[in-house]
């Protein structure tokens, strides 16, 4: 089974779990994507299938784009995106991935654009302390401070100094998924992801190790 959709960041709000905790969520509102091209390692070296999400209107594609949907019978999609799969041979052009693929108590990961901030400082950017305020006013409040000294003279690579801020993409890897509403294609994911609002997200089966310690001690204390 294909654990990968792509989706769009609606917002975040809060649910409660069973023991009556608080437990912040993002609404995702996620698929239904439509497979419009499959990889396999016999014709392509590698095996992955491409998912296409969101309308778009045909006047706004280029000629091969335009050409490439209609041979396959699909509506233009907006979004675009190729997933590794284990095997693409089980899927075929045209069929339809739902939310109703992932289940509550899995673990994603979420890539996407982040928000762009414009230029900032360290002390936004970075999270550096301000310099003192005392004795006065002073132009260096929020100043980053030395970047080298008698020794190097030369700044080092990779230093933390003002630049810009966000508008770039990353992955928040092993969010947990407290609801899945099959009918309405909404995803509640724990915690904040990327994205501004109405963001385009890219939602996978984490790549990190599931914890399934907490699980078995659960069962053993039930049992006894």
């Amino acid at each position: 089974m294909l654990k990968s959709i792509i989706g769009e960041k609606v917002g975040m709000t809060q649910v409660f779990d069973y023991k009556g905790n608080v437990v912040p969520v993002t609404v995702v509102k996620a698929g239904p994507c439509v497979i419009i091209g499959v990889r396999t390692i016999e014709k392509d070296g590698y095996s992955a299938v491409q998912l296409g999400f969101g309308e778009m209107l045909d006047k706004n594609l280029i000629k091969p784009q335009r050409s490439f949907f209609k041979k396959n019978n699909i509506s233009p999609k907006k979004v675009i995106r190729e997933f590794r799969v284990a095997d693409a041979s089980v899927f075929s052009i045209g069929q339809e991935i739902r939310v109703d693929v992932f289940k509550v108590g899995d673990y994603v990961d979420v890539y996407a654009l982040t928000k762009g901030k414009g230029y900032a400082g360290v002390i936004k950017r970075h999270n550096f302390s301000m310099q003192p305020v005392s004795h006065g006013q002073s132009d260096r409040t929020r100043a980053r401070g030395s970047s080298g000294g008698q020794g190097p003279q030369k700044v080092f690579k990779g230093m933390k100094m003002s630049g810009h801020l966000g508008n770039e993409y990353v992955t928040i890897q092993k969010l947990l998924i407290v609801n899945v509403a099959a009918e309405k294609n909404i995803l509640l994911i724990k915690g904040c992801v990327p994205a501004i609002k109405m963001g385009t997200l890219f939602i996978s089966n984490t790549l990190k190790k599931i914890p399934v310690v907490q699980e078995i001690k659960t069962k053993v204390k039930a049992k006894n």
